[in-house]
Protein backbone atom coordinates (compact mmCIF):
# COMPACT_ATOMS: atom_id res chain seq x y z
CA UNK A 1 0.00 0.00 0.00
CA UNK A 2 1.47 3.22 -1.14
CA UNK A 3 1.13 5.73 1.86
CA UNK A 4 1.92 9.57 1.29
CA UNK A 5 3.19 11.48 4.29
CA UNK A 6 4.42 14.39 4.54
CA UNK A 7 4.55 16.05 8.28
CA UNK A 8 6.82 17.66 10.31
CA UNK A 9 8.10 16.88 13.78
CA UNK A 10 8.49 19.91 16.01
CA UNK A 11 8.23 20.91 19.89
CA UNK A 12 7.30 23.48 22.13
CA UNK A 13 8.50 24.68 25.70
CA UNK A 14 6.12 25.95 27.72
CA UNK A 15 8.57 27.90 30.39
CA UNK A 16 6.70 29.08 33.34
CA UNK A 17 8.65 31.82 35.83
CA UNK A 18 7.08 33.39 39.09
CA UNK A 19 8.27 36.59 40.01
CA UNK A 20 6.65 39.99 41.85
CA UNK A 21 3.90 37.94 43.50
CA UNK A 22 2.68 36.57 39.14
CA UNK A 23 3.29 33.42 37.54
CA UNK A 24 5.09 34.57 34.47
CA UNK A 25 5.68 32.50 31.07
CA UNK A 26 8.13 32.84 28.52
CA UNK A 27 7.97 34.19 24.87
CA UNK A 28 10.13 34.79 22.05
CA UNK A 29 9.31 37.44 19.04
CA UNK A 30 9.57 35.07 15.80
CA UNK A 31 12.38 37.07 13.14
CA UNK A 32 11.53 35.26 10.23
CA UNK A 33 8.40 32.85 8.58
CA UNK A 34 4.78 33.79 8.62
CA UNK A 35 4.64 34.68 12.02
CA UNK A 36 7.41 37.10 11.89
CA UNK A 37 6.82 39.71 14.30
CA UNK A 38 4.22 37.50 16.66
CA UNK A 39 5.05 36.62 20.30
CA UNK A 40 5.48 32.66 20.42
CA UNK A 41 6.05 29.81 22.26
CA UNK A 42 9.86 28.83 22.49
CA UNK A 43 10.68 25.51 19.52
CA UNK A 44 11.40 24.72 16.30
CA UNK A 45 11.47 21.36 13.95
CA UNK A 46 13.50 18.35 15.80
CA UNK A 47 16.32 17.04 13.93
CA UNK A 48 16.52 13.76 11.96
CA UNK A 49 19.18 12.47 14.96
CA UNK A 50 17.99 13.59 18.01
CA UNK A 51 15.09 13.17 20.60
CA UNK A 52 12.46 15.04 21.22
CA UNK A 53 13.65 16.10 24.42
CA UNK A 54 17.21 16.93 22.87
CA UNK A 55 15.58 18.82 20.35
CA UNK A 56 13.40 20.72 23.30
CA UNK A 57 16.72 21.76 24.96
CA UNK A 58 18.87 22.51 22.03
CA UNK A 59 15.61 25.44 21.27
CA UNK A 60 16.00 26.43 24.80
CA UNK A 61 19.51 27.41 24.00
CA UNK A 62 19.55 28.43 21.16
CA UNK A 63 16.39 30.48 20.97
CA UNK A 64 16.31 32.09 24.85
CA UNK A 65 20.01 30.67 25.94
CA UNK A 66 18.43 28.95 29.15
CA UNK A 67 19.28 25.46 30.48
CA UNK A 68 16.09 24.53 32.57
CA UNK A 69 15.92 21.83 35.20
CA UNK A 70 12.29 20.81 35.53
CA UNK A 71 10.81 19.66 32.00
CA UNK A 72 8.35 17.51 31.44
CA UNK A 73 6.46 16.10 28.26
CA UNK A 74 3.12 17.95 28.02
CA UNK A 75 1.06 16.48 25.37
CA UNK A 76 1.22 15.99 21.36
CA UNK A 77 -1.00 18.47 19.24
CA UNK A 78 -1.56 17.68 15.46
CA UNK A 79 -5.41 17.51 15.62
CA UNK A 80 -5.47 20.75 13.70
CA UNK A 81 -3.98 20.18 10.40
CA UNK A 82 -4.10 23.71 9.36
CA UNK A 83 -2.22 24.82 13.07
CA UNK A 84 0.93 25.63 10.80
CA UNK A 85 0.16 27.59 7.52
CA UNK A 86 3.89 26.47 6.13
CA UNK A 87 2.85 22.75 6.18
CA UNK A 88 1.17 19.75 8.14
CA UNK A 89 3.14 20.01 11.53
CA UNK A 90 2.72 18.19 14.60
CA UNK A 91 4.42 19.25 17.76
CA UNK A 92 4.79 17.83 20.79
CA UNK A 93 4.80 20.18 23.87
CA UNK A 94 7.20 20.30 26.93
CA UNK A 95 6.45 22.88 30.07
CA UNK A 96 9.61 23.98 32.16
CA UNK A 97 9.08 25.59 35.79
CA UNK A 98 12.28 27.72 36.53
CA UNK A 99 13.19 30.48 38.77
CA UNK A 100 12.89 33.30 36.79
CA UNK A 101 14.22 36.10 39.44
CA UNK A 102 17.38 34.63 38.57
CA UNK A 103 17.28 33.71 34.57
CA UNK A 104 17.54 36.32 32.03
CA UNK A 105 16.58 35.27 28.62
CA UNK A 106 18.42 36.43 25.09
CA UNK A 107 17.01 36.17 21.88
CA UNK A 108 19.26 34.19 19.31
CA UNK A 109 18.93 32.33 16.16
CA UNK A 110 15.42 32.78 14.74
CA UNK A 111 14.01 35.00 17.07
CA UNK A 112 14.29 38.82 17.60
CA UNK A 113 13.01 38.87 21.23
CA UNK A 114 12.87 36.72 24.34
CA UNK A 115 10.70 38.16 27.11
CA UNK A 116 8.81 36.84 30.01
CA UNK A 117 4.83 38.14 30.62
CA UNK A 118 2.78 37.61 33.19
CA UNK A 119 0.33 34.74 32.95
CA UNK A 120 -2.51 37.49 32.66
CA UNK A 121 -0.72 40.08 30.18
CA UNK A 122 -0.30 38.08 27.22
CA UNK A 123 0.34 39.02 23.57
CA UNK A 124 -1.34 37.69 20.91
CA UNK A 125 0.20 34.60 20.33
CA UNK A 126 0.58 33.11 16.99
CA UNK A 127 0.06 29.58 15.44
CA UNK A 128 -2.47 27.44 18.31
CA UNK A 129 0.19 28.90 21.08
CA UNK A 130 -2.62 30.15 23.40
CA UNK A 131 -4.13 26.79 23.07
CA UNK A 132 -1.31 25.32 24.11
CA UNK A 133 -0.57 27.48 27.13
CA UNK A 134 -3.90 26.51 28.49
CA UNK A 135 -3.24 22.93 28.57
CA UNK A 136 0.24 23.87 30.30
CA UNK A 137 -1.19 26.23 32.79
CA UNK A 138 -4.31 23.79 33.83
CA UNK A 139 -1.20 20.81 33.94
CA UNK A 140 0.71 22.83 36.09
CA UNK A 141 -2.60 23.80 38.63
CA UNK A 142 -3.29 20.02 39.10
CA UNK A 143 0.18 19.17 39.78
CA UNK A 144 0.41 21.59 42.54
CA UNK A 145 -2.03 19.01 44.65
CA UNK A 146 -0.57 16.27 44.42
CA UNK A 147 3.50 17.47 43.84
CA UNK A 148 5.19 19.69 44.84
CA UNK A 149 6.60 21.38 41.49
CA UNK A 150 6.09 24.81 43.21
CA UNK A 151 9.25 24.85 44.95
CA UNK A 152 10.72 24.94 41.18
CA UNK A 153 9.50 28.03 40.77
CA UNK A 154 10.88 29.41 43.83
CA UNK A 155 14.70 30.66 44.78
CA UNK A 156 16.80 28.55 47.55
CA UNK A 157 15.44 30.79 50.25
CA UNK A 158 11.90 31.78 50.49
CA UNK A 159 9.36 32.87 52.74
CA UNK A 160 6.59 31.27 53.64
CA UNK A 161 4.30 33.86 52.74
CA UNK A 162 6.13 33.44 49.10
CA UNK A 163 4.94 29.91 48.86
CA UNK A 164 1.52 31.24 49.76
CA UNK A 165 1.29 34.08 47.11
CA UNK A 166 2.80 31.39 44.39
CA UNK A 167 -0.24 29.15 44.78
CA UNK A 168 -3.02 31.59 45.34
CA UNK A 169 -1.28 32.84 42.22
CA UNK A 170 -1.41 29.89 40.16
CA UNK A 171 -4.63 28.40 41.53
CA UNK A 172 -6.29 31.92 40.80
CA UNK A 173 -7.73 31.89 43.87
CA UNK A 174 -7.36 32.71 48.04
CA UNK A 175 -6.57 29.70 50.17
CA UNK A 176 -6.98 29.31 54.12
CA UNK A 177 -3.43 29.82 54.63
CA UNK A 178 -3.61 28.36 58.41
CA UNK A 179 -4.72 25.35 57.41
CA UNK A 180 -2.40 25.69 54.32
CA UNK A 181 0.92 26.10 56.88
CA UNK A 182 -0.26 23.74 58.69
CA UNK A 183 -0.49 20.50 56.30
CA UNK A 184 2.95 21.69 54.46
CA UNK A 185 5.36 21.71 57.54
CA UNK A 186 3.66 18.39 58.43
CA UNK A 187 5.73 16.70 55.29
CA UNK A 188 8.86 17.90 56.99
CA UNK A 189 10.66 18.00 53.89
CA UNK A 190 10.24 22.34 54.27
CA UNK A 191 13.27 23.63 56.56
CA UNK A 192 13.02 26.73 59.07
CA UNK A 193 16.05 28.41 58.57
CA UNK A 194 18.19 31.20 60.76
CA UNK A 195 18.08 33.75 58.01
CA UNK A 196 15.90 36.35 58.81
CA UNK A 197 14.14 38.60 56.14
CA UNK A 198 14.68 42.46 55.57
CA UNK A 199 12.22 42.58 53.14
CA UNK A 200 8.98 43.31 55.27
CA UNK A 201 9.13 46.64 57.78
CA UNK A 202 6.71 44.21 60.39
CA UNK A 203 7.29 41.34 62.11
CA UNK A 204 10.84 39.64 61.32
CA UNK A 205 10.14 36.66 59.32
CA UNK A 206 13.04 33.85 58.76
CA UNK A 207 13.40 32.24 55.16
CA UNK A 208 12.59 28.26 54.52
CA UNK A 209 13.90 26.16 51.81
CA UNK A 210 13.13 22.83 50.33
CA UNK A 211 14.51 19.37 51.19
CA UNK A 212 14.79 17.80 48.16
CA UNK A 213 16.80 15.02 49.63
CA UNK A 214 14.26 14.47 52.12
CA UNK A 215 11.61 14.53 49.94
CA UNK A 216 13.21 12.16 47.88
CA UNK A 217 13.50 9.93 51.12
CA UNK A 218 10.19 10.45 51.94
CA UNK A 219 9.14 8.94 48.53
CA UNK A 220 11.07 5.80 49.10
CA UNK A 221 9.02 5.40 52.53
CA UNK A 222 5.49 5.41 50.31
CA UNK A 223 5.25 9.20 51.08
CA UNK A 224 2.22 10.69 49.04
CA UNK A 225 2.37 14.32 48.73
CA UNK A 226 -1.93 15.64 48.17
CA UNK A 227 -3.22 19.01 49.54
CA UNK A 228 -7.32 19.33 48.77
CA UNK A 229 -8.87 22.92 47.54
CA UNK A 230 -11.73 23.59 48.62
Amino acid sequence: MDIKQNIKIAVDAIVFGYSNHQLHVLLVQQKYGPMQGQWVLVGGFVHDDESLQTAVERELREETGLIVNYLEQLYTFGDDVHRDPRMRVVSVAYFALVNSTELSPRADTDAAEAQWFPIDQLPTLGYDHEHILEVARQRLKNKLTYQPIGFDLLPEYFLFSDLENLYCSILRQEIDRRNFRKKILSFGFLEETDQISKRNAGRPAKFFRFNKLKYNQLQKEGFLFEIKFA
